[in-house]
């Protein structure tokens, strides 16, 4: 009995000794993203699926990712803010604006005439953030904030570029300030999430819509419309929307210290840069894509374009007051917001 102790005792300190040098596999942290465009859209395949993957790559494949287009895990897309902070998705690729109210400090971005292409665009709303509403995201781990390159109009029997075309007009809003918008130049807004606006058009429901370019393929918006109309070169568009990609702010803080840097490393300004890049070469590439399938995009005259300029002052105005009366200095956001997009 002895003997075998004494023979069995070096090889099983060996073995304890190999066990507690080798080291213990990482535990995989699985991210589940949710978004409301299709699987298709450039959002997931462009910016999503490569951003994964580098998580992946740097985190030795410890990060892993779950994605949810389309809406699959219930709700709308106003809702999606609400998923990420209770916890049913990890994160969220959203506009904070589908949910009015709840962000009205960076709706700031969202009013006419401010972005005039994503990728300043994105870089001003980025750095407009930092300043001014990162404490109405502070519920979020905010990994990106940024401008899908501004809003134009959609419309499938006739163009709009000027402001007699516009009267009569029933057009899909996206936001809360677009609507205002439409409201302003004489068309009547209709709210509705992409994914119902090309069925919307093609019954007669409406008769285009208010949109960003990089939504048209996805939505197959431009098989049910055939004018685009673009503002004169290099001036900003009639609205913006501001987009983010949020974070479970709870799921975020019980992550392993290394799995966090790796993805600080890839949030935030570098984040916003690819987004940016990404959606101007969106825009330019669907500019082209809808002439080669019949449509036409239509540059406006600088005197159209000043005239619909002038009848939006209205919406700024009513939303200086608007939030002069919550104690907010809206006329120095503005001018903040102007400056920084005009760069």
């Amino acid at each position: 009995m002895t003997h075998a102790k004494r023979a069995v005792g070096p090889l099983g300190l060996s073995l304890m000794a190999l066990l507690a040098a080798s080291p213990v596999a990482a535990e995989t942290v699985t991210l589940k993203i949710a978004h409301f465009l299709p699987p298709s859209s450039p959002a997931q395949k462009q910016v999503i699926e490569p951003w994964c993957a580098k998580l992946g790559e740097e985190s030795g494949g410890q990060i892993k990712c779950q994605i949810y287009p389309a809406l699959q895990l219930g709700g709308t897309a106003g809702q999606l803010v609400d998923l990420a902070k209770n916890g049913v998705a990890d994160i969220v690729w959203t506009a904070p604006g589908y949910s009015a109210g709840r962000f009205p400090i960076i709706e700031t971005m969202e009013l006419p005439f401010i972005v005039r292409d994503a990728k300043s665009g994105s870089r001003a709303v980025w750095e407009f953030f930092e300043r001014h509403a990162v404490k109405e995201f502070d519920a979020y781990k905010v990994l990106a904030v940024y401008s899908n390159g501004g809003d134009t109009f959609h419309t499938a029997a006739k163009a709009i570029d000027s402001l007699d075309s516009m009267k009569g007009m029933k057009l899909r809003a996206p936001t809360r300030m677009s609507s205002k918008a439409l409201l302003a130049l004489g068309a009547t807004p209709v709210n509705m999430p992409p994914a119902q606006v090309t069925e919307a058009i093609s019954k007669g429901v409406v008769d285009g819509a208010m949109a960003a370019w990089e939504v048209v393929t996805p939505t197959k918006l431009q098989e049910v419309t055939k004018f685009h109309e673009d503002p004169p070169n290099g001036q900003p568009y009639y609205a913006g929307t501001v987009l983010a990609l949020l974070m479970n702010k709870p799921r975020y803080a019980a992550l392993p210290t290394d799995v966090k840097a790796v993805i600080d490393r890839n949030s935030g300004a570098p984040l916003v840069e690819i987004f940016g890049s990404v959606w101007d070469g969106v825009i330019a590439a669907t500019k082209l894509q809808v002439v080669k399938e019949g449509g036409m995009v239509v540059t406006q005259s600088q005197s159209d374009y000043d005239a619909m300029r002038a009848a939006t002052r209205v919406v700024e105005e009513d939303w200086l007051k608007e939030v002069g009366a919550r104690g907010v200095d809206g006329a120095a956001l503005v001018a903040d917001a102007r400056a920084l997009a005009a760069r």
